[in-house]
């Protein structure tokens, strides 16, 4: 029988789980990476190569954004879902996202602050606008109006010997698209004793003028343009927040801040610590998130007099985010990003879901934007953190990935802002880079992506003694059209060995051992590839002679190549002396 040190071993991982920072690499188990990039952990022996992403275009031609974006989302306007981008220079544009065509201007410059826009939806007849500057507006596919409605209006004379309510006309609105108020008079012994307001309007930057059909009458009118710095539309009504307040509209109207049922709440509360940072309207709540504190409305409805009553409860008095635009739903949870952590609201509980990355987040950059939103990869929903992230002294812009309890890291180009639309039944996710360029994210399965797989370093099963590799082998699936190399290194605890390079092309080779080239008609160098598996069915084993020793081993293995996939890692060793 062979001595310890002289009998070879073999360990395969096949089970592959998902990325984990938080341990050493040498004390995360065995199935988990110190590092996996633009590859997903899908299942048992299936970690697959995801889509790269793929330039937007309309007639051939590359689209781009007409400014340095600092908000994009989605919204849908009669059926047609659109993606609306809102500009440092306070303009902006829309698209849709079905049949993309050149950038559609929303605003010219100077129109919107260019630091705090954010939009909603009113139903699917138009998109509901909040900005620091311009207020709030709504945009119908047709017309950008601001939301200037008529607030009050104040009988000045109630004039005399009215023997019926004369007819109150409102001037129209200041905008082209704008709504004209309407409201009617009530008299008492022949005088006007009250103005009932039953169309609020839209369109009014300055307060409109009153008349009366007849008599002396005479009234004076005010203007409404609630600002804000957030907007959702939930249980009938609009909600903006503004500072620590929060406005809505009258039941079943998205203008009407004036009627019974309209009304605010100013949350005085100490748990919720400066301003209102986001509202997210969801699960038949709507979210209130400070900096470190999250509140819910629930059980909005009317009681007898027309007032709108709800319910406040402080769910966190200790977590919140700042990060407004890394805050989404995601099946029932609501998941919000902060500068320590990712964390998932499921009714009032509030956790931590990201220990494993608790090794990313001090190399993340929060001065720049963090973007969030869910998406489908390979028919799988996950949700995606866009961050600008210090790799090792190099700035550059990754993805969060997080679905099924597992983190892997994607790269989609030098991505500023992400966000996702439904489009024809699919959740589709978008990107935008700081010059313009427009990209849908995991599309194409068949152009390069740069992978890179860092296992653990295994024990293999004695931490105590030295190992010797002696060989190495990579699984892996390659589909018919994919000529694919993979350069692997063995490491240990201390160092690495070269890197080898191991591929699925066939060389054919003359008896003397030298390389047959193969030519088409036209003179092109054919090559040949293998696809599937040679030693067993479905796979392709690229096995190699390593030499590296160490008490841990692992791997680490990079490609170019698209849409292949890992099935194992395994490794032949020895083991040598203790200590």
């Amino acid at each position: 029988m062979a001595a310890v040190e002289q009998k070879k071993s073999y360990h395969v991982t096949k089970d592959f789980k998902g990325l984990n920072t938080k341990a050493n690499r040498t004390a995360i188990q065995e199935n988990e990476f110190a590092w996996i990039e633009n590859v997903m952990p899908i299942g048992y022996s299936n970690l697959k190569v995801i889509p790269k992403e793929k330039r937007v275009t309309y007639s051939s031609t590359n689209f781009s954004w007409g400014g340095t974006v600092h908000y994009m989302a989605p919204a849908n306007i009669n059926g047609v879902a659109y993606m609306f981008a809102f500009f440092t220079n306070g303009g902006a544009q829309y698209v849709s996202l079905e049949t993309p065509t050149a950038p559609i201007t929303l605003a010219s410059s100077g129109t919107f602050s260019g630091t705090r826009t954010q939009i909603s939806q009113w139903k699917n007849e138009r998109v509901l606008i909040i900005d620091t500057t311009y207020g709030y507006a709504t945009f119908n596919g047709t017309n950008l109006v601001r939301v200037g409605s008529v607030g009050t209006i104040t009988i000045t004379s109630g004039g005399s010997g009215y023997s019926a309510a004369p007819t109150v006309t409102i001037s129209a609105p200041n905008q082209t698209g704008g709504i004209q108020a309407t409201a009617t008079a009530t008299i008492t012994s022949g005088v006007v004793t009250a103005i009932t307001i039953t169309e609020p309007g839209t369109g009014y930057t300055s307060a409109p003028t009153i008349t009366f059909s007849s008599g002396a009458a005479s009234a004076t009118a005010t203007a409404i343009n609630q600002p804000g710095t957030c907007i959702q539309s939930f249980s009938g009504r609009v909600w903006i927040a503004d500072g620590r307040t929060i406005y809505y509209t009258a039941a079943d109207s998205y203008n009407d801040f004036t009627s019974i049922s309209a009304g605010n709440i100013t949350l005085v509360d100490g748990t919720l610590y400066g301003d209102i940072t986001q509202i997210i309207a969801a699960n038949n709540f709507l979210y209130i998130f400070g900096e470190s504190s999250i509140n819910v409305f629930s059980d909005v409805r009317v009681n007898t007099l027309g007032e709108t009553l709800f319910t406040n409860t402080n769910i966190s008095a200790s977590i919140g985010t700042e990060l407004f635009l890394g805050v989404f739903a995601y099946f029932r949870s609501i998941l919000f990003i902060n500068r320590y952590g990712v964390y998932a609201l499921v009714g009032a509980t509030t956790t931590k879901i990201s220990d494993a990355l608790d090794g990313i987040f001090p190399n993340i950059d929060f001065s720049s934007s963090v973007t969030g939103c869910q998406t489908l990869i390979y028919n799988i929903l996950v949700s995606a953190w866009n961050v600008r992230y210090n790799d090792n002294g190099t700035y550059r812009r990754v993805q969060l990935v997080f679905f099924d309890r597992k983190w892997f890291i994607s790269y989609q180009g030098n991505l500023t802002h992400i966000n996702s639309s439904p489009v024809n039944g699919l959740i589709n996710s978008y990107g935008v880079e700081s010059g313009g360029a427009f990209f849908r994210m995991y599309e194409d399965q068949t152009a390069n992506i740069s992978t890179e797989v860092v296992t653990a370093l295994w024990d293999l099963k004695d931490p105590i003694r030295d190992k010797q590799a002696l060989k190495l082998g990579v699984e892996a699936t390659f589909p018919v059209t994919v000529a694919g190399s993979l350069n692997i290194s063995i490491d240990s605890e201390s160092r690495s060995s070269t890197s080898v390079s191991l591929g699925n092309a066939v060389a054919w080779q003359n008896v003397s051992f030298n390389n047959i080239a193969w030519t088409n008609n036209a003179g092109s160098t054919l090559q040949w590839i293998s696809s599937g598996y040679q030693l067993t069915e479905g796979y392709k084993l690229l096995k190699y002679d390593a030499q590296m020793y160490g008490k841990y081993l692992g791997m680490t293995v990079t490609s170019t190549a698209p849409a292949f996939t890992f099935n194992g890692f395994q490794l032949e060793h020895e083991l040598r002396a203790r200590f």
